[in-house]
């Protein structure tokens, strides 16, 4: 552009601005280098000289040639891999008829060849390889899933061979790099804590790998680049993420789309209609004159599959049948039992197979004298075809009782005026109901305008009980005494020529066929040489308005003008079910304006108007037109949107009639039918044009010269994309055209809009061939995706491929679209090959959020803002206190004489020793151990020596605790303590998965720098077993003790640690993000922690408190180890590993002992879940191995068994294939199933004695945002057992703090709100009603812990928030970890983690950052009445001296008060968010929404990798059914958080890592993913 050497600065002004924008879009990334040119050469071309231009066209045909010919070059190359013996070019005619013999001809009926439209593509392909050509990276699919496909040959399968494809980074298409050959075995998934751990070892050396050169991270990569500059229109400036700018944005006024010029046009008069003198007044005086007069001439001959004459129909037959069939419908009582028989004016149904026109004409010629309505009725060719509902829904909706049908016919369909009908675009079916009158009225129209006579023989192939059919072949030739022969669809398939060899024996005149016909009959070349047409006076081609008819009629017309076919013989002809017949060239026509063609502008007519172009264009559409109006007739075309105003004489609109010969209405539809059927056409000025009503015909198009009617597309098939308009037609014969009969089967295309984010985005089904491979089949994809957008400047939304003969189909074999579109919408169509291209199709998305600096502001507060107290521009600022715990007095004896845990374990085991602190129940509900203080006391002692004598242990050493849930752990953990050792709880490795569990429990003994490891017997072989040393090298454990072996000795001294802010213990557990961080926590937090937890929840050693936890980390550990010592409570100890084995354990347990408060993790719900199956299939068994198997039938596919390690595997079989996983994963089917068999289930549970109202707190532990659907849905499911729905709520603590939030005894009920998800990805805070669109309920986090301060904070700047901003949870408390021992990661990231200050109001507080996003929101609440009870404490309960608090109630009722609090909101994990867009978006919303998208999705995660969104899918279901995720997901993320997803992975069930806690592991998902160790089923890479 530069060389045209133009003086900027002399451009008129507004010129040069539009050039500026256009450079700031290049530079913004927002157009592409190649659109940036051509807007550009576009701009500037009225101001170049006329001879600049010719160097510039020379330079690029020469760039256009040279690219092709290295295109041809990498092609041959490409076709080399499979030898051919001759080209498609060079096969005899005896090869090419056998082919045609041996093919099905099962084609779309209005779908045919196009030599136009093929060159047009390929000049178009040829032309866009001047561009750079991007670089797609091959979707990824399973070997097993590669193998189903039919007929594959050997090397499709392949994944190591090397094939030329559309990649320009490297010249060999990646090979399947899904599979992996060196890893033979698949990862069980019992325990899914760290199952990718081997991912950052194994991905350093490629030969363990086995996946040759192409990686997952190299695929993303290419993606990348291949997205580097998409395809965007600008924006619109000051863009609001609402759903009024997406519809804008969606459908962009252009100010350079060409508008309409012309006058407002005239409406089109047909000829008068001339009745002829001989014609019969109406259809039954034409039997009767006919059947009477020539009785023995034929009406019908129909030939059989084999091309034989079968039945021949005679006009006396016809009229004695038809009378037979009227008494009998008039006169036999139909309904059993009744004595009502039909009456004139009802309706009923003729069913009748295609190959039966003879039963269907003499039943609607006996329905019309019976005065009785017919309703012609599809069959469908099988069960597996599309159509009987709508069938169904079409009697029902007539009203229809009864149905008229053969007897063959009879035997396969399901028990249960005359009448069109019409199925809309999403294929609603609609009854058109005609009068006798407009019958008449049309068929004397048809009369005149095909001027047909008494004698004439004519050849029928179209469906004789619908439309052009029926017209012609059913209803005109019987009026006018006519012969038709009748040749059946299964004819058609076996010999194509069969039409045209009965026009030469009965020398024909008339034949009533579609274009489809023509071409197939093009095929059958050695059927030719019989074959005479010179008698044939009249060729209608019923589908003449589809657009590409136009090349059929012109090549049958160019080989068979020789066989006596005259030009003037082809007749096309528009019509629809609503207006019958719009238009049809006449036969024998003569003059100037008989027929016409014109070469369009394919762009104009997408804005809706006419515009002429070349002939050699690319983007041209050469119409020919239907013909004139018919006599009679008046044709209008009016605007397709809004009101019916007439259209210009430049505009496409939609045809309407106005005639005697229309349908009048659709059945029972009268909203509709007034829209349709009473269209007054609207004047330029808004007056109605005249008092006339016209009639809606569906088609789309414009009046020519001399009244000739031409139609550019259907309205059904219209989309319209981005404010233009697209015919579907078009996009098919586009399609075709590339390579088409290579990789797909002609005519088997289905193209259709779905809606997706306000705007239509086209997608395109087609049938590949059985021997089409993988790489072909994608090279043939991107090829079509190329071809579209050259031709019709429209991107393609999603191009699938099918199996051979997959798609639904019509009753004549065409693709039933409406039933294509529902099953691609459902997720069942099953596609073998999705391309899906978000990036380039979604123009309208919100525009990004800028983020600004931290150097542009401080905080979120502008320093211009006026700070009032807490209040700031409105806004509180967000900060929150638990009560106060009271004052201590740090020096008094007392105080220091329970500053240490271990202390207080002592004065316990010597002031109530027989007291009775801990109970451990066994899976059968049996108590396993009982404990007292001094016996804990006692062992704890024992543990000590241990330590000292056999372990030699130093003040200060490390010590590695591996126990199962139990006792043990409590005891080793106090002699820990005893003797001044640091102890480090470590959950014990999986037995049945050492690889994945053994390598976590190694690393933390190596980073907690552990000199000792303390276990029992069990554990301790299990770690130096044969199968742990093929994991890790047993002899280099650290000096390992068992504590089953012990010595009863006392321990002589002792040990206290010279200060409260020594350590204690060490805490270490692994994040949701995959970091194992390992905390500090001194004695004197310990205490803390405790004595706030007993504020809290009211503990005291009359309490029964239920523990169902996992003791290792955070709260499970401080509620099972520690706060029973400072408490004094009974804890109940029911270990997670004995709930799996039986469900009903732990409920039973707080029945029994009359727990008021229970803790527990998600995974508890489940199995409480799981009680709800015994419905009388759940089967228990028990082997001699002491196995257990819990088993219950679903469909002979499911099954639960229970080993007698605790371990829970749910077993689905699919194709042979059996997944495990452990049952904590089946959340949503658990819960899906379970509300199915509560009604007995729990009057069993009630039978048993299970009662739930003593519970006063049930609290789930966890580290994330409350689950709330589940914790509701478990409330309701269990509140007929007495559980209050108040009682059932969350904590909250992290790895700074553990218990930061806990719903203590008379904590208010948890509050929930409502807040806007999408105000949220923006980081505030906006409250909305329930049920809003984009709403999230959330629901607070249990209530703050008495000497806990929360600020919100923004994580960035570190300014404080107000009340309506989401920003970061910061912790101040007496029980805040004293810091990290180490984190297993960068260190540097969180040096402030436990040290962090405000950079404005009250810098001096030190808190510790959470790392958890979330918003405090002050609510009313009621009091429980155990407030009252605050401070009774127990007799001889001297702790209890120590957390007195004088809190003065509330003046008024005592038993109900009001009060305010600040609730916690917890929203998500930081390090979890994703930032996408600018935006701010939590896992866990996109991946409820995914889940919600099909059924058959068990689990989801999604995480990013280079900017990319990436799903990772669970399918609970067969392998076939993948690739119909990858639009739903697509769909679902893009409409409901304007996100487009990068990569879609499906896995099996069990691959998304779950922890203990039941949170994902996602960051551990993402490195199994990068070091291809998912072993997928399939990955799409969205373009």
């Amino acid at each position: 552009m530069a060389e045209f050497n133009i003086d900027v600065s002399k451009l008129p002004e507004d010129v040069r601005d539009k050039l500026a924008e256009l450079d700031l879009e290049l530079s913004e990334g927002d157009i592409t280098q190649k659109g940036y040119e051509k807007k550009r050469t576009r701009l500037l071309a009225p101001f170049v000289p006329k001879q600049a231009q010719a160097p510039t066209q020379n330079r690029q045909q020469s760039r256009a040639r040279r690219t092709q010919r290295r295109v041809t070059h990498n092609e041959k190359r490409y076709h080399s891999a499979r030898p051919r013996s001759s080209g498609p070019g060079t096969t005899s005619p005896a090869s090419r008829a056998k082919r045609r013999g041996n093919r099905r001809l099962t084609r779309n009926e209005s779908r045919y060849h196009s030599e136009v439209r093929q060159e047009a593509v390929q000049q178009a392909l040829a032309a866009m390889q001047s561009r750079p050509k991007p670089s797609l990276p091959m979707p990824s699919k399973r070997t097993s899933v590669m193998a189903k496909s039919p007929d594959r040959e050997p090397h499709d399968s392949d994944i190591q061979c090397d094939v030329t494809s559309v990649c320009t980074v490297a010249d060999t298409q990646p090979p399947d790099v899904t599979h992996n050959t060196a890893q033979s075995r698949r990862l069980t998934a019992a325990d899914r804590v760290n199952r990718f751990n081997q991912s950052r070892q194994s991905s350093t050396s490629d030969d363990n790998m086995g996946t040759g050169r192409w990686k997952v991270s190299a695929k993303i990569q290419q993606l990348l680049n291949t997205l580097k500059r998409p395809k965007r229109r600008p924006l619109p400036e000051f863009y609001e993420d609402d759903d009024i700018e997406l519809e804008i944005a969606a459908n962009p006024k252009d100010p350079n789309a060409p508008k309409p010029e012309g006058s407002s046009m005239t409406p089109a008069v047909g000829e008068q209609l001339v009745v002829p003198s001989g014609l019969p007044r109406n259809l039954e005086a034409a039997i009767q004159r006919y059947g009477s007069a020539t009785y023995k001439a034929p009406v019908a001959t129909v030939l059989d599959p084999n091309g034989k004459l079968s039945i021949t129909l005679t006009y006396g037959k016809l009229l004695s049948r038809s009378q037979k069939i009227a008494y009998t419908l008039l006169n036999k009582a139909f309904i059993k039992g009744g004595e009502t028989c039909l009456k004139s004016g009802d309706r009923i149904a003729l069913v009748y197979p295609n190959n039966d026109p003879i039963n269907f004409i003499c039943a609607l010629y006996g329905c019309l004298q019976a005065g009785i309505v017919p309703v012609p009725i599809e069959v469908p060719l099988t069960r597996r075809d599309a159509g009987s509902q709508q069938i169904g829904f079409l009697l029902g909706s007539c009203g229809v009782q009864v149905a008229l049908t053969s007897e063959a016919c009879l035997k396969g369909l399901p028990k249960t005026a005359a009448g069109e009908y019409t199925t809309d675009r999403d294929g609603s079916v609609m009854g058109v109901t005609m009068t006798r009158a407009a019958m008449l009225a049309h068929c004397r129209t048809l009369t005149m305008a095909c001027n047909y006579t008494e004698g004439e023989n004519m050849v029928c192939v179209l469906d004789f009980k619908r439309e052009v059919g029926l017209w012609h072949s059913a209803l005109t030739s019987v009026l006018n005494g006519m012969h038709v022969v009748f040749i059946p669809y299964a004819l058609m398939k076996v010999n194509p020529a069969s039409w045209m060899q009965m026009i030469t024996k009965y020398r024909a005149s008339v034949a009533v066929v579609k274009s489809r016909d023509l071409h197939w009959g093009l095929l059958a070349t050695k059927d030719h040489k019989e074959v005479s047409l010179s008698s044939l006076r009249l060729l209608l081609v019923a589908d003449g308005a589809n657009p590409w008819s136009l090349s059929s009629c012109d090549q049958f017309l160019s080989v068979f003008q020789a066989k006596g076919l005259r030009p003037d013989a082809i007749c096309p002809c528009a019509s629809s079910s609503e207006v019958l017949t719009v238009s049809v060239r006449r036969p024998g026509r003569a003059g100037v304006n008989a027929t016409g063609r014109g070469v369009l502008s394919m762009s104009g007519l997408s804005y809706g108007v006419v515009r002429v172009d070349q002939e050699n264009s690319l983007t041209s559409l050469t119409l020919q037109d239907c013909g004139q109006v018919m006599p009679g007739c008046m044709i209008v075309v009016v605007r397709m949107e809004g009101s019916s105003y007439l259209c210009k004489t430049d505009e496409v609109g939609e045809i309407c009639i106005n005639s005697g010969a229309t349908g009048s209405q659709y059945w029972g539809l009268q909203g509709l039918t007034n829209n349709s059927f009473r269209v007054i056409p609207l004047q330029s000025d808004g007056k109605p044009l005249g008092e006339l009503e016209f009639v809606r015909s569906g088609l789309l198009g414009f009046l020519g010269p001399g009244g000739l009617v031409f139609v550019c597309g259907s309205r059904d098939g219209l989309m319209t994309v981005t404010g233009r308009k697209h015919n579907a037609d078009d996009i098919i014969a586009t399609v075709l055209a590339v390579e088409p009969m290579k990789f797909i089967y002609r005519g088997r295309i289905a193209v259709f809009s779905i809606r997706v984010l306000r705007d239509e985005r086209i997608c395109v089904i087609a049938e590949q061939r059985p021997d089409c491979g993988e790489e072909e089949s994608f090279q043939w994809m991107s090829r079509v995706l190329q071809a579209v957008d050259s031709i019709h400047q429209v991107g393609i939304y999603c191009l699938a491929l099918v199996p051979p003969n997959y798609l639904p189909k019509t009753p004549l074999g065409g693709i039933h679209l409406s039933e294509t579109k529902r099953r691609f919408m459902e997720g069942t169509l099953h596609p073998a090959n999705v391309l899906l291209c978000p990036h380039t199709c979604v123009t309208n998305l919100p525009k990004p959020r800028e983020i600004h600096s931290a150097t542009t502001s401080v905080t979120d507060v502008g320093p211009a803002s006026v700070m009032v107290g807490n209040i700031v521009q409105g806004n509180r600022l967000a900060s929150a206190q638990g009560r106060d715990m009271g004052i201590v007095d740090e020096e008094s004896d007392s105080a220091r004489k329970y500053q240490f845990i271990s202390e207080i374990l002592r004065w316990r085991a010597q002031s109530t020793a027989d007291h009775v602190i801990f109970t451990l129940l066994n899976a059968k509900g049996t108590v396993a151990t009982v404990l007292s203080c001094s016996q804990l006391h006692k062992r704890a002692e024992r543990v000590g020596n241990l330590l000292q004598d056999k372990g030699r242990i130093n003040t200060g050493d490390h010590v590695a605790l591996i126990f199962p849930p139990g006792i043990d752990l409590v005891c080793a953990f106090y002699g820990c303590l005893y003797v001044g050792a640091v102890p480090v709880t470590i959950r014990p490795p999986h037995p049945q998965n050492l690889q994945t569990t053994l390598p976590t429990v190694r690393m933390i003994v190596d980073v907690s720098k552990s000199v000792l490891v303390l276990s029992n017997m069990n554990v301790i072989k299990l770690l130096k077993s044969k199968e742990a040393s093929n994991v890790v090298d047993i002899k280099s454990w650290p000096l390992t003790l068992d504590t089953d072996d012990m010595t009863k000795k006392k321990i002589p001294v002792m040990y206290r640690a010279p200060t409260a802010e020594m350590l204690a213990y060490l805490d270490f557990s692994v994040s949701t993000t995959g970091m194992l961080a390992g905390i500090k926590m001194s004695h004197a937090a310990v205490t803390s922690l405790c004595r706030s937890m007993k504020l809290a929840c009211e503990l005291y050693p009359s309490r029964h408190i239920a523990l169902c936890l996992d003791p290792y980390c955070g709260l499970g550990f401080a509620l099972w180890c520690l706060s029973s010592i400072y408490s004094g409570h009974h804890s109940i100890l029911i270990p997670p590993s004995e709930v799996e084995v039986n469900p009903g354990l732990w409920l039973t347990a707080v029945s029994q002992y009359r727990v008021r408060d229970t803790f527990c993790s998600y995974g508890m719900y489940h199995y409480c879940y799981l009680l709800l199956w015994c419905d009388g299939s759940v089967y228990f068994a028990h082997k001699f191995d002491e196995t257990v198997y819990f088993a219950r039938r679903c469909d002979g596919t499911v099954y639960f068994a229970h080993k007698s390690d605790g371990t829970v595997y749910f077993a689905h079989k699919s194709d042979g294939t059996v997944y495990l996983m452990k049952l904590s994963i089946l959340l949503a089917g658990v819960m899906e199933l379970c509300t199915k068999g509560l009604g007995s289930s729990v009057n069993q549970l009630k039978q048993r004695g299970v009662n739930l109202g003593c519970v006063r707190t049930c609290v789930v532990v966890a580290e994330e945002r409350p689950r709330i659907t589940l914790t509701t849905s478990f409330s309701k499911l269990f509140s007929a057992l007495g559980l209050s729905p108040r009682a059932v709520s969350t904590s909250f603590g992290c790895r700074v703090n553990v218990a930061i939030c806990l719903q203590g005894a008379s904590s208010p009920e948890p509050s929930t709100v409502y807040v806007d998800l999408r105000a949220l990805r923006n980081d505030r805070v906006s409250l909305v009603e329930r049920g809003s669109p984009h709403s999230l309920c959330l629901m607070e986090s249990g209530k703050l812990l008495p000497g806990v301060k929360v600020i919100i904070a923004n994580p960035e700047t570190k300014g404080q928030c107000g009340d309506s901003h989401l920003g970061e949870i910061w912790v101040q408390s007496s029980h805040n970890a004293s810091g990290y021992f180490t984190i297993y990661g960068d260190e540097s990231d969180y040096a402030d983690h436990f040290s962090a200050r405000l950079v404005t109001g009250n810098t001096g507080e030190v808190y510790a950052r959470t790392g958890y996003l979330g918003f405090l929101r002050r609510t009313e609440s009621t009091a429980h009445q155990g407030a009252t009870e605050l401070g009774t404490g127990e007799e001889g309960d001297n702790i209890s001296l120590l957390s007195r608090v004088s809190a003065p109630l509330v003046s008024g009722d005592p038993s109900s008060t009001t009060e305010l609090h600040d609730a916690v909101f917890v929203v998500g994990a930081l390090d979890e968010t994703v930032m996408l867009r600018g935006m701010r978006y939590h896992p866990i919303d996109i991946e409820n929404s995914v889940l919600r998208c099909h059924k058959k999705i068990a689990e989801c995660a999604v995480f990013t990798w280079t900017n990319l969104l990436v799903v990772v899918v669970e399918l609970d279901g067969n392998e076939n059914e993948a690739l119909d995720l990858v639009p739903l997901v697509t769909n679902t993320v893009l409409e409901e958080h304007h996100l487009i997803v990068g990569v879609v992975v499906v896995v099996d069930p069990g691959v998304v890592p779950i922890n203990s806690r039941g949170e994902k592991q996602r960051m551990h998902l993402r490195d199994g993913f990068l070091a291809d160790q998912l072993d997928p089923i399939y990955v799409a890479y969205n373009m």
